[in-house]
């Protein structure tokens, strides 16, 4: 009953269970009734998303240096006790679920939601 790591707002996959938007803010112009319906999210985390400060240096990781500096300060962030329960909650999960958690980035491997699935993983998260 693994977890997955998906892009928001694409087509959803066969036993994907609840989806989980670990963004910062919810996509312009949808109406919080139709999050679920046009393959958003179900369950706004955003206490998962990285910083506003943060999310303005993603923007400007365009090489590989400006990432690792990104990748390295976001999980500083999700360093937190507070984080690392939720973190934890979600890998437990993963044993008993299925869920996924997403991000509106096109490219996974430049997205906050790549190092997110890094972490799971470190805590012991079933992935498909």
């Amino acid at each position: 009953m693994p977890v997955r790591i998906v892009r928001l707002g694409s087509v959803r996959l066969k036993d994907e269970g609840l989806r989980i938007g670990t963004v910062r803010r919810p996509p312009r112009g949808v109406p919080k009734a139709n999050l679920a319906s046009r393959n958003f999210y179900d369950v706004w985390l955003p206490n998962l998303a990285p910083s506003e400060t943060l999310l303005k240096q993603r923007r400007k990781a365009d090489n590989p240096m400006r990432w690792r500096m990104f990748a390295r300060r976001y999980r500083a962030e999700m360093g937190t006790a507070e984080k690392k329960r939720l973190l934890d909650l979600l890998a437990a999960l993963s044993h008993q679920t299925h869920f996924s958690v997403g991000c509106y980035c096109a490219d996974q491997s430049r997205c906050h939601r790549s190092i997110l699935g890094e972490l799971l993983a470190e805590r012991g998260a079933l992935f498909l």
